[in-house]
């Protein structure tokens, strides 16, 4: 039985880093021709650059060790089908669960190991990106501002400059749409400036030179101005501004920079405070109603009510809008709560995907019988791709709260691995193979000559 173990995973394991290496690069170009234009070209270190693009690794990762386990299966299993080992281990009496059994077992130390880069490694690689990038924006304001295209970061201004330096934050051919009055339309232009964040980094100053104000009155449509000046200084908030302000403190960091253990304390701490909400809302009703029992009696010898209509109607209106600011908290809490817990199934949906994947690949890869990269690597992308569909489906409309979070995160998961088991059911009890005459019409003739002599 060891012997048969060896030989599967052997099979396995040259694949699984072949496809895991393929993957990788493929993810880091893509973040490369995504990002290295806003960080290449600004006068930054390349070692800045470098450590950037290793700590993004991280969740390259995550992603690639999935899809390489998926394309292992296939190829080791249609690997062995296509030279018959398949069939002579079924005539040797072997089935199907017993050869599937060390794949399951390596996916499952995969899956184990996934977990752990999940819980131990990529959250404080996220928390450094998002800390470095930060650094960055420090040093290099400018970063979010493309020469020749308009810049809506900072919310309330439309900014559009003409060159940026590499060596400074200096700018040229500044115009800048002031939405933040809405009785004023304000457009500044400038021919040079310069951008800085304030000490505490919570503004952006912009200090504008030889330029023009022009405002418009949008309630008198007649009136327009135009300022000229020498110097003039812009103060902005600088929330929004492409880079947020790091933040040392773990309290600080996001649901993606932590791990389960401290996303599960969150959640705990939100449940508490939602229960002093709530507990605040019902002493608000039960102190109100006393009140109103109190107050609004009839004296039977005077004839008068002591609370009139209109006072317990403004009390009711008054306690109206109170729990309705309550409320208001408490559908924060809720939400920040399903967002922690999407974010905690998915800390195991994701390397529980190694083992869903071999339960459709083992049955896959011995009906296709072709052991090629090619045909692995397609089969795992159409996969892959369902599956990710339905992750980040299940994942906005859990955020949203139209399904629950296990739902949400799980949902592939079930779909996959029941379409999986059923294959696997199929397979173990007959051999079914995958028919890909209908795809050689669309062959070229020439191709297929070189197939017969290859074979040949």
């Amino acid at each position: 039985m060891w012997i048969m173990w060896r030989h599967i995973l052997r099979a396995h394991l040259a694949p699984f880093v072949f496809s895991f290496i393929v993957l990788m690069l493929v993810f880091l170009l893509q973040f490369l021709v995504k990002f290295m234009d806003q960080l290449a070209g600004k006068g930054l270190s390349p070692w800045i650059i470098a450590e950037l693009t290793v700590l993004n690794l991280a969740w390259m990762v995550v992603l690639a060790v999935p899809m390489s386990v998926l394309v292992a299966t296939l190829m080791a299993f249609g690997g062995m089908a296509a030279t018959h080992e398949i069939t002579a281990m079924r005539a040797s009496g072997v089935s199907l669960y017993r050869m599937m059994a060390p794949a399951v077992v390596a996916s499952a130390v995969v899956a184990g190991m996934v977990l752990y880069f999940n819980n131990e490694i990529l959250p404080d690689a996220n928390h450094r990106v998002r800390a470095l990038s930060s650094d960055i924006a420090r040093k290099k304001p400018t970063l979010s501002l493309v020469p020749g295209l308009f810049s809506q970061a900072i919310q309330g201004y439309s900014i559009l400059v003409r060159r940026t330096f590499e060596e400074s934050n200096d700018l040229e051919g500044v115009t800048i749409f002031d939405y933040t009055r809405h009785d004023f339309q304000t457009t500044v232009t400038a021919k040079r400036g310069t951008i800085s964040f304030s000490p505490d980094y919570r503004k952006i100053i912009m200090d504008l030179y030889d330029g023009e104000i022009h405002e418009l009155n949008m309630i008198n449509s007649v009136e327009y101005r135009t300022i000229r000046f020498e110097k003039h200084r812009i103060t902005m908030d600088a929330e929004g501004f492409d880079f947020q302000r790091s933040q040392e403190s773990a309290f600080a960091r996001g649901d993606r920079e932590l791990s389960t253990a401290d996303m599960q304390q969150r959640v705990d701490s939100l449940m508490a405070e939602r229960r002093i909400v709530e507990g605040r809302i019902q002493n608000y009703v039960e102190k109100e109603t006393t009140d109103l029992l109190r107050t609004a009696r009839v004296d039977t010898a005077a004839g008068q009510v002591e609370t009139s209509p209109a006072a317990a109607v403004a009390r009711l209106s008054s306690l109206k809008s109170l729990i309705e600011a309550e409320y208001s908290v408490i559908n924060r809490l809720e939400r920040q709560m399903r967002e922690y817990r999407v974010e905690i199934h998915k800390k195991y949906a994701i390397p529980a995907a190694c083992m869903v994947f071999v339960l459709v690949g083992v049955p896959l890869g011995i009906m296709a019988r072709k052991g090629t990269f090619g045909m692995a690597a397609s089969l795992s992308l159409g996969f892959f791709l369902m599956y990710w569909a339905c992750l980040i489906g299940g994942e906005k409309m859990a955020d949203r709260g139209l399904i629950a979070p296990w739902v949400g995160m799980w949902i592939a998961n079930i779909v996959i691995g029941a379409l999986g088991f059923y294959l696997t059911l199929r397979t173990a009890r007959e051999t079914v193979t995958i028919d890909w005459s209908a795809l050689t019409r669309f062959i070229p003739e020439q191709w297929k000559l070189e197939e017969e002599t290859a074979e040949a």
